[in-house]
């Protein structure tokens, strides 16, 4: 069998994907998503500013015809060519396995090797700006090879990061003992006769060719790694206990689990209780948006267990008034209202450290008005106009809340004002008025979801984007886009697409508005 870098790469990222590609269904696969073809783009770029200091040979051989690149690659590494680009290098290992690597680059040190009194340095070219623990394994294993090849120990490899000017060199003493184990578990892996357990993790998922075959037996299994707050670590912890389906966490009492590693009070409730919200498919109170003196965890619990038994989900949570008992506090906090509010969403570029969109809307209850300002840098030098632009309008409603979905706008306005030293007492108040939707969703209710990101809520709420495959990724790409070929109609579809993530907040905080009122009024009935 035939083990390469990219496979031992994709191994420490997720067991499974190794195995679907060497014997995977290819029909199955995903299409390479916008923002992967980006990212192919931008690691290129990154190797040809590399590559245009060195005066470096690359070995010229057919597409597929292994043996031909490496007799081409050990005639310039015989020359004592300097640098050599994406030589091919293989040698044989345990168990009759060939280890096959194309360094991104060979560098030519002195010492001693079987080409003379010269010897070879693998180097790894990598988009990251941190020497992340799978690089340095692979850096390992294309010295564990070229060690082989050369007849030499090698005693260094360097990685080349994004933003660094010096080589980081990666300590072989610490990473091929480890390489070695990484790799052994991943041939080992690769000769089970099926693949290895499913297990999503959308951050790490969501570039990856298989998602939605991987996701679609997720879903048909009902895979505990469905449930938003289940890591891959803390599913390890559920399976020692024997709980391993979505019925078996919803039976689950808390107190179980808050001791176990990865877990606390808080984790343990909030995933059991995500789970009967998928199960019976509702929204669910979490215990700090409740009146804890009035109720106990057995009480909350007993209730849910309740839920579980309903023919067809026939009846609704408002029936039930023990669970309508709203923290006061908490509804009285979700449920203001201002005559005007602010909805705020950023579009960014994060290769160049740009906000280059502050998308505004501002809903004018009194008036029955909704007004949209989309402050749209077309250059990365403008981003200091438009956030003076954001400011002047914001400070057209000085009482009016700013509601956004997740932290990142809060944060980046605090990073404007301090990038363009804008005084304190034009910032404060404006922060001071920033609420987050997201958080208040998070911390009073358990939705029946795999994600809490907008999309996810919105769209079950019924919400939908004019662009049915836009995404934040994809303005990434567009507006990349734009700024190489200056095609206008890319700036449009990234403002409707601002302007309707702006649309989605609104609505999301109008539900959670109208879900509290009516859980309220039915406490009130049953009293």
């Amino acid at each position: 069998m035939l083990i390469n870098a990219e496979l031992l790469l994709q191994y420490q990222k997720c067991k499974r994907r190794p195995f679907l590609n060497v014997r995977g269904d290819k029909t199955e696969q995903d299409a390479p998503s916008d923002l992967l073809l980006k990212l192919y783009q931008d690691k290129f770029a990154h190797k040809k500013k590399v590559l245009e200091k060195l005066d470096y040979q690359r070995p010229r051989f057919p597409k597929g015809e292994a043996k031909t690149g490496e007799a081409a690659t050990l005639e310039l590494m015989q020359q004592g060519v300097e640098y050599i680009y994406q030589g091919l290098l293989i040698t044989r290992y345990e168990g009759g396995h060939t280890l096959l690597v194309r360094p991104d680059l060979l560098i030519k040190q002195e010492g001693k090797s079987c080409f003379g009194d010269w010897k070879y340095v693998p180097a790894r070219v990598e988009l990251g700006k941190r020497p992340k623990q799978e690089y340095q394994v692979i850096a390992a294993f294309y010295a564990f090879v070229l060690a082989a090849v050369q007849q030499a120990e090698s005693e260094t490899a360097w990685l080349m990061l994004r933003g660094k000017e010096t080589r980081y060199n990666v300590d072989l003493v610490k990473w091929i003992p480890r390489m070695q184990e990484i790799l052994d578990e991943c041939i080992h892996m690769l000769h089970l006769p099926t693949a290895p357990e499913v297990f999503i993790s959308r951050q790490k998922c969501s570039l990856c060719n298989w998602y939605s075959s991987c996701h679609q037996i997720a879903v048909q299994q009902k895979h505990l790694s469905l449930v938003p707050g289940v890591t891959p670590g803390r599913y390890n912890q559920l399976k020692v206990l024997d709980i391993t389906t979505l019925e078996t966490l919803t039976q689950t009492v808390p107190s179980l689990l808050e001791d176990l590693p990865g877990f606390d009070r808080e984790v343990a409730t909030q995933i059991v209780l995500q789970a009967k919200s998928l199960l019976v498919n509702r929204p669910l109170f979490l215990p700090q948006a409740l009146g804890e003196s009035t109720i106990s965890e057995e009480l909350i619990f007993s209730y849910q267990e309740s839920l579980l038994s309903l023919p067809n989900q026939e009846k609704t949570i408002a029936e039930y008034p023990i669970f309508a008992e709203i923290d006061p506090v908490v509804y009285e906090t979700i449920t203001y209202s201002a005559p005007v509010e602010i909805y705020f969403d950023i579009e960014a570029q994060p290769d160049l450290n740009l906000n280059y969109l502050l998308g505004v809307l501002v809903v004018d209850r009194e008036r029955n008005t909704e007004n949209f300002y989309s402050f749209l840098a077309e250059k990365p030098d403008e981003e200091g106009l438009i956030w003076q632009q954001f400011l002047e309008l914001v400070w057209q409603y000085p009482d009016a809340p700013i509601y956004h979905f997740c932290v990142y706008e809060f944060d980046t306005v605090q990073r404007l004002a301090k990038l363009y030293r804008t005084p304190s007492k034009k910032v404060l108040p404006v922060l001071d008025r920033f609420v987050d939707i997201y958080e208040q969703i998070t911390q009073t209710l358990v939705l029946p979801l795999e994600s809490y990101a907008l999309k996810s809520i919105a769209r079950w709420l019924g919400f939908e984007w004019r662009d049915k495959e836009a995404t934040g990724a994809k303005c990434i790409y567009w507006y990349d886009k734009w700024l190489k070929n200056g095609d206008r109609t890319l700036l449009e579809v990234i403002r409707r697409y601002n302007e309707d993530d702006c649309r989605a907040t609104y609505a999301v905080k109008d539900w959670l508005v109208k879900y509290m009122i009516s859980q309220y009024e039915n406490e009130g009935d049953e009293s």
